[in-house]
């Protein structure tokens, strides 16, 4: 079992930095792939950024590329997503969440675990 629980949500302008943050309970924390969604309204959920459980494999949605970081600290039990250059099309409610499989990556029904959300608005 995995509790998760993001921070760092907030308003920001156009070109604006934030970072998330996703604190983790849980012994199998360490062993599963992390990732982050989004959800934005009238819209699905889609992937953003997802994380090894060593580090060594990061993955991102082309929207994103150049522009987030995801990171971990297991030592912490928690996954950091680093946005810079922030656009209005980046507003939404991020998710963070466990995936113990460690497959699929960018499917949201590849992972078990979710948080609350935190949400991210961007003024243009």
């Amino acid at each position: 079992q995995v509790q998760l629980v993001e921070s760092g949500g907030g308003l920001v302008q156009t070109g604006g930095s934030l970072r998330l943050s996703c604190a983790a309970s849980g012994r199998t924390f360490s062993r599963c792939v992390m990732g982050w969604f989004r959800q934005a309204p009238g819209k699905e959920r889609e992937f953003v950024a997802a994380i090894t459980w060593s580090g060594g494999n990061r993955y991102y949605a082309d929207s994103v590329k150049g522009r987030f970081t995801i990171s971990r600290d297991n030592a912490k039990n928690t996954v950091y997503l680093q946005m810079n250059s922030l656009k209005p099309e980046d507003a939404a409610v991020y998710y963070c969440a466990a995936n113990p499989s460690r497959v699929r990556v960018g499917s949201s029904s590849a992972y078990d675990y979710w948080g609350q959300g935190t949400q991210v608005t961007v003024s243009s």
